[in-house]
């Protein structure tokens, strides 16, 4: 199979999820899901922003991207302001023009170097349920599909304790994706799907080529940014 662009997505968290324990994720087995929300990469500028979910208190979001010495005008607050205005219109990015990603791209640069999480795979932050609130994949988007087919919410949990992450669809499919993490420095794992699950309900088996890699680029208590590179 080819492999997908790279792209990157924006996660954020929770309000209530402060204090939340990690994610209980399923162990590694042959016939664990897995699922289509973050599972392909497209090479080139593209992100994925995420935050968790409001109404589930055990998880957490975040998002981040790059080093301090690349922006001077804005402190972080004022720049994830921005951020989110920008974001706000475009559907998670299905709506978003090469002008508006190009606009998502230069903010996120900039908090990217004042991410004050400097090895996020060593950080509590990271672990938890976020949700995507803007990717430039267009196969997460599931821009091929008419909209009323489309997940209208897609999450990621990450534990690092038991380095397990899972990816889920919400209405109308429900479908997941489950996978393996494998450390490669403090910000980059590597990604073996182990799993699908079929409107939540129907396991198959993700094929040996089904893997990539994930590099967390900005970590905090409300934001995470990731680059994503996947085969499947």
């Amino acid at each position: 199979m080819a492999l997908s662009p790279n792209f990157h997505t924006i996660f954020a968290t929770s309000q209530s999820s402060s204090n939340s324990a990690s994610p209980k994720l399923p162990a590694s087995h042959s016939s664990l899901t897995s699922f289509h929300f973050s599972t392909k990469t497209v090479r080139g500028n593209s992100y994925n922003l995420s935050r968790t979910s409001a109404s589930d208190e055990k998880w957490r979001a975040n998002v981040s991207f790059f080093p301090a010495f690349l922006n001077k005008g804005k402190d972080a607050k004022a720049l994830k302001e921005e951020l989110l205005e920008a974001i706000a219109p475009l559907d998670g990015g299905a709506d978003a023009t090469l002008e508006d990603q190009q606009r998502v791209d230069q903010i996120a640069r900039k908090l990217e170097a004042v991410s004050p999480t400097k090895e996020p795979l060593k950080s509590d932050l990271l672990n938890g349920k976020w949700v995507l609130i803007y990717t430039t994949s267009k196969s997460i988007l599931q821009t091929q599909r008419p909209k009323f087919l489309r997940s209208t919410t897609n999450y990621q949990a990450i534990n690092t304790d038991t380095l397990r992450a899972q990816n889920m669809e919400s209405w109308p499919f429900f479908n997941q994706v489950t996978a393996d993490l494998t450390p490669l420095n403090a910000r980059k794992v590597a990604v073996k799907f182990d799993s699908f699950k079929i409107g939540g309900l129907i396991p198959i088996k993700a094929p040996g080529r089904a893997r990539g890699e994930l590099e967390i680029t900005y970590l905090d208590e409300e934001l995470s940014f990731s680059n994503q590179d996947i085969q499947r």
